[in-house]
Protein backbone atom coordinates (compact mmCIF):
# COMPACT_ATOMS: atom_id res chain seq x y z
CA UNK A 1 0.00 0.00 0.00
CA UNK A 2 1.00 3.58 -0.69
CA UNK A 3 0.47 6.12 2.48
CA UNK A 4 0.65 9.38 0.81
CA UNK A 5 0.88 12.39 3.65
CA UNK A 6 1.28 15.62 3.16
CA UNK A 7 3.15 17.49 5.86
CA UNK A 8 2.91 18.53 9.02
CA UNK A 9 1.98 22.50 9.80
CA UNK A 10 4.08 24.91 9.69
CA UNK A 11 4.30 28.87 10.45
CA UNK A 12 3.75 29.86 6.88
CA UNK A 13 0.61 27.05 6.75
CA UNK A 14 -0.92 29.16 9.75
CA UNK A 15 -0.57 32.66 8.50
CA UNK A 16 -2.76 31.43 5.19
CA UNK A 17 0.72 32.05 3.00
CA UNK A 18 1.94 30.08 0.00
CA UNK A 19 4.75 27.99 0.79
CA UNK A 20 7.31 26.89 -1.56
CA UNK A 21 10.83 25.96 -2.15
CA UNK A 22 10.90 28.85 0.70
CA UNK A 23 9.29 27.24 2.89
CA UNK A 24 9.55 26.61 6.85
CA UNK A 25 9.92 23.40 9.16
CA UNK A 26 7.30 22.25 11.23
CA UNK A 27 5.52 24.28 13.40
CA UNK A 28 4.87 22.86 17.09
CA UNK A 29 1.07 21.89 15.92
CA UNK A 30 3.09 20.45 12.98
CA UNK A 31 5.33 18.09 14.72
CA UNK A 32 2.35 17.02 16.88
CA UNK A 33 0.04 16.28 13.99
CA UNK A 34 3.00 13.84 12.31
CA UNK A 35 2.92 12.49 16.20
CA UNK A 36 -0.34 11.57 16.01
CA UNK A 37 0.10 10.44 12.70
CA UNK A 38 3.17 7.87 13.40
CA UNK A 39 0.27 6.71 16.32
CA UNK A 40 -2.40 6.13 14.13
CA UNK A 41 -0.56 4.72 11.26
CA UNK A 42 1.65 2.52 14.22
CA UNK A 43 0.27 -0.87 13.11
CA UNK A 44 2.41 -0.63 10.03
CA UNK A 45 5.92 -1.06 9.22
CA UNK A 46 6.94 0.64 6.31
CA UNK A 47 8.88 -1.10 4.01
CA UNK A 48 10.37 1.94 2.17
CA UNK A 49 10.11 5.65 2.86
CA UNK A 50 10.51 9.02 0.92
CA UNK A 51 9.72 12.56 0.96
CA UNK A 52 10.15 15.91 -0.96
CA UNK A 53 13.45 17.34 -0.12
CA UNK A 54 11.87 19.90 1.72
CA UNK A 55 12.57 20.15 5.55
CA UNK A 56 8.92 19.98 6.29
CA UNK A 57 8.45 16.62 4.38
CA UNK A 58 11.30 15.05 5.85
CA UNK A 59 10.68 15.90 8.82
CA UNK A 60 6.44 14.63 8.87
CA UNK A 61 8.05 11.06 7.08
CA UNK A 62 10.80 10.81 9.90
CA UNK A 63 8.64 11.41 12.70
CA UNK A 64 5.81 9.06 11.54
CA UNK A 65 8.02 6.23 10.36
CA UNK A 66 10.77 6.75 12.76
CA UNK A 67 13.42 5.95 9.47
CA UNK A 68 15.92 8.12 7.42
CA UNK A 69 13.79 9.22 4.41
CA UNK A 70 15.04 8.68 0.97
CA UNK A 71 14.82 12.11 -0.83
CA UNK A 72 13.71 12.66 -4.07
CA UNK A 73 14.03 16.03 -6.02
CA UNK A 74 10.86 14.80 -8.06
CA UNK A 75 8.63 15.06 -4.96
CA UNK A 76 9.76 18.51 -4.25
CA UNK A 77 6.78 21.02 -4.13
CA UNK A 78 5.74 22.92 -7.27
CA UNK A 79 8.03 26.26 -7.73
CA UNK A 80 5.96 28.87 -6.78
CA UNK A 81 8.02 31.59 -8.12
CA UNK A 82 8.25 35.32 -7.09
CA UNK A 83 4.28 34.13 -5.29
CA UNK A 84 6.27 32.25 -2.79
CA UNK A 85 5.53 33.18 1.04
CA UNK A 86 2.78 35.61 0.01
CA UNK A 87 -0.66 35.64 1.51
CA UNK A 88 -2.64 33.43 -0.28
CA UNK A 89 -5.38 36.51 -0.33
CA UNK A 90 -3.04 38.51 -2.32
CA UNK A 91 -1.76 36.41 -4.79
CA UNK A 92 -3.56 37.09 -8.33
CA UNK A 93 -4.31 33.64 -9.28
CA UNK A 94 -4.89 31.70 -12.77
CA UNK A 95 -6.97 28.98 -11.66
CA UNK A 96 -5.21 27.43 -8.85
CA UNK A 97 -2.22 28.44 -9.61
CA UNK A 98 -0.22 32.00 -9.40
CA UNK A 99 -0.52 33.20 -12.16
CA UNK A 100 2.40 33.38 -14.66
CA UNK A 101 1.90 36.32 -16.45
CA UNK A 102 2.37 37.85 -13.08
CA UNK A 103 4.80 36.25 -11.22
CA UNK A 104 8.44 35.13 -12.50
CA UNK A 105 9.83 32.04 -11.52
CA UNK A 106 6.35 29.58 -11.70
CA UNK A 107 7.13 25.99 -12.35
CA UNK A 108 5.47 24.91 -15.61
CA UNK A 109 2.18 22.64 -14.22
CA UNK A 110 2.90 20.26 -17.64
CA UNK A 111 6.76 19.69 -16.50
CA UNK A 112 5.48 19.14 -12.36
CA UNK A 113 2.96 16.85 -13.87
CA UNK A 114 5.67 14.79 -15.41
CA UNK A 115 7.89 14.77 -12.53
CA UNK A 116 5.84 13.72 -10.05
CA UNK A 117 4.34 11.27 -12.38
CA UNK A 118 7.78 10.09 -13.57
CA UNK A 119 8.47 9.18 -10.03
CA UNK A 120 5.09 7.51 -8.93
CA UNK A 121 5.78 5.26 -12.69
CA UNK A 122 9.48 4.25 -11.13
CA UNK A 123 7.84 3.22 -8.07
CA UNK A 124 4.86 1.73 -10.05
CA UNK A 125 7.51 -0.27 -11.55
CA UNK A 126 9.74 -1.71 -9.14
CA UNK A 127 6.93 -2.59 -6.04
CA UNK A 128 3.59 -3.32 -8.22
CA UNK A 129 2.83 -6.72 -6.97
CA UNK A 130 4.66 -6.62 -3.95
CA UNK A 131 3.57 -6.59 -0.54
CA UNK A 132 5.36 -3.80 0.55
CA UNK A 133 4.13 -0.36 2.69
CA UNK A 134 5.49 2.47 1.57
CA UNK A 135 5.25 6.33 3.22
CA UNK A 136 5.43 9.37 0.56
CA UNK A 137 5.48 13.02 2.45
CA UNK A 138 4.89 15.80 0.39
CA UNK A 139 3.07 19.08 -0.12
CA UNK A 140 -0.45 20.04 -1.13
CA UNK A 141 0.69 20.06 -4.97
CA UNK A 142 2.55 16.61 -4.98
CA UNK A 143 0.29 14.81 -2.95
CA UNK A 144 -2.52 16.16 -5.35
CA UNK A 145 -0.70 14.96 -8.31
CA UNK A 146 -0.30 11.29 -6.58
CA UNK A 147 -3.69 11.53 -6.23
CA UNK A 148 -4.43 12.19 -10.00
CA UNK A 149 -2.11 9.29 -10.77
CA UNK A 150 -4.18 6.76 -9.24
CA UNK A 151 -7.59 8.63 -10.01
CA UNK A 152 -7.03 10.52 -13.66
CA UNK A 153 -6.30 13.94 -13.72
CA UNK A 154 -10.13 15.74 -13.31
CA UNK A 155 -11.47 17.30 -15.93
CA UNK A 156 -11.23 20.97 -14.54
CA UNK A 157 -7.65 20.10 -13.91
CA UNK A 158 -7.83 20.79 -10.55
CA UNK A 159 -5.62 17.90 -8.94
CA UNK A 160 -5.58 19.76 -5.56
CA UNK A 161 -8.79 18.14 -4.91
CA UNK A 162 -6.99 14.62 -4.06
CA UNK A 163 -4.43 16.33 -1.33
CA UNK A 164 -5.03 16.04 2.29
CA UNK A 165 -5.01 18.93 4.71
CA UNK A 166 -2.07 19.46 6.75
CA UNK A 167 -1.07 16.05 8.97
CA UNK A 168 -2.95 13.99 6.46
CA UNK A 169 -2.54 11.01 4.37
CA UNK A 170 -4.58 9.15 1.82
CA UNK A 171 -4.03 4.97 1.02
CA UNK A 172 -3.48 3.91 -2.45
CA UNK A 173 -2.80 1.12 -4.12
CA UNK A 174 -1.02 0.57 -7.98
CA UNK A 175 -3.70 -2.25 -9.11
CA UNK A 176 -6.28 0.57 -9.26
CA UNK A 177 -3.90 3.43 -10.97
CA UNK A 178 -5.76 4.86 -13.76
Amino acid sequence: MIYVVRHGQTDLNKEGRLQGRFGESLNEVGIKQAILLRERLGHISFDHVFSSPQERAVQTAELISKKDAIKDARLDVFDLGEADRLKKEEVKMHGPLPDSNVYKGIEDISTFLHRVFNFMKDLESEYCGQEVNILIAGHLCTTGCMGAFFNGIPEDKNILRFSSNNGEYNVYDFSKAK
